[in-house]
């Protein structure tokens, strides 16, 4: 499908409401009335803000006022990850949760890399369209990646650095991502494992589906969940193209030599850690605490997978406070 063909059919679902989503303007205003309303996936596409920039429209939800914490989900999900955290921190922080180029509503413009590197631009140039200058940067998974390549690069834009189960230099990218990657080669990643998810909720939840994988209660991911995250990248040829792009560009290790810099960072940077995690390397905790030069430890939270944080956000607001100084 040609670019314009996909725009022109993305901004058609959004007139309807099939996609979900509001077309907004990109400002420096943070939305008023909704700091502490739960939000579910109506209240999520609801909320749903773009920014237009040369990497496209990028999608991210802005809720609440004040100082600015940026939160960076995982792969394949989106910015609804963050919905438990941002519930409970917006009334501390202005939260803002963008969709990584290739994964969520992001609308990416045509030939545009999806790789860590290209993510890290992204993120400065959504920040620099709204105004932003500093932020408490929250990370998971594939998006711990993006923000320790952004903190070692721009560590004036970042007041904390609060990291979850990620990828590290010594494990980047980890072996249980290998077949994903193979796969995305082939072109067929997303339909012999999103799409079949999509279509049974309860196959996802099992031990064979994500759910099995990369969450410790077997009631997750709900069925919203399921259908906000892969809906979007089962969209078009074009969408499930992208999410290919954006997991062979996983295969580098875009860590290698980040080390040293880690050492030399000054930005206060604490590591939570879900024990039972199947992706990363257990060791993974302990060499991050060793390498960043202002660790404020480890927490470990025993027997939590990969996508923990969608689970307990109660934990993942506990040491926001905490790290920032308001506990």
């Amino acid at each position: 499908m040609h670019r314009r063909d996909f725009i022109k059919m993305t901004t058609s679902a959004l007139a309807l409401g099939a996609v979900g989503g509001q077309s907004g303007i990109a400002s420096g205003v943070a939305p008023q009335g909704v700091v502490g309303e739960a939000m579910n996936v109506a209240a999520f596409h609801a909320a749903r803000r773009f920014a237009e920039t040369r990497f496209g429209r990028i999608a991210y939800i802005d809720r609440g006022a004040g100082e600015v914490a940026l939160f960076l989900h995982g792969f394949p999900l989106n910015s609804f990850q963050w919905r438990g955290a941002i519930d409970r921190l917006s009334a501390h922080r202005r939260c803002v949760a963008p969709d990584f180029l290739a994964m969520g509503y992001t609308q990416v413009a045509e030939g545009q890399s999806v790789t860590p590197d290209a993510q890290v631009e992204m993120l400065l140039a959504l920040l620099d369209q709204l105004a932003i200058t500093s932020v408490d940067l929250v990370a998971n998974d594939s998006g711990g990646a993006v923000a320790q390549l952004f903190v070692t690069r721009h560590p004036e834009r970042v007041r904390t650095l609060l990291l979850t189960n990620c990828d590290t230099e010594m494990d980047c990218p980890p072996p249980a991502l290998l077949p994903v990657i193979e796969m995305s080669k082939q072109g067929v990643f997303v339909d012999q494992w999103l799409a079949p998810w999509r279509a049974d909720k309860a196959l996802a939840r099992s031990a064979e589906g994500i759910g099995g994988m990369c969450y410790a209660d077997p009631a997750h991911p709900g069925d919203e969940a399921i259908e906000c995250y892969f809906a979007p990248l089962l969209s078009s040829p074009w969408r499930k193209g992208l999410a290919h792009a954006y997991a062979i560009a996983l295969e580098r290790n875009c860590l290698e030599g980040i080390e040293p810099l880690l050492k030399r960072c000054s930005v206060p940077t604490r590591i939570l850690w879900g024990t039972g995690d199947t992706i990363f390397s257990a060791q993974s905790p302990d060499y991050l605490d060793r390498s960043f030069g202002n660790s404020q430890g480890v927490r470990r939270l025993a027997g939590s997978k990969l996508f923990w944080p969608e689970e307990r956000p109660d934990v993942i607001a506990e040491e926001a406070r905490r790290l920032w100084g308001l506990a």
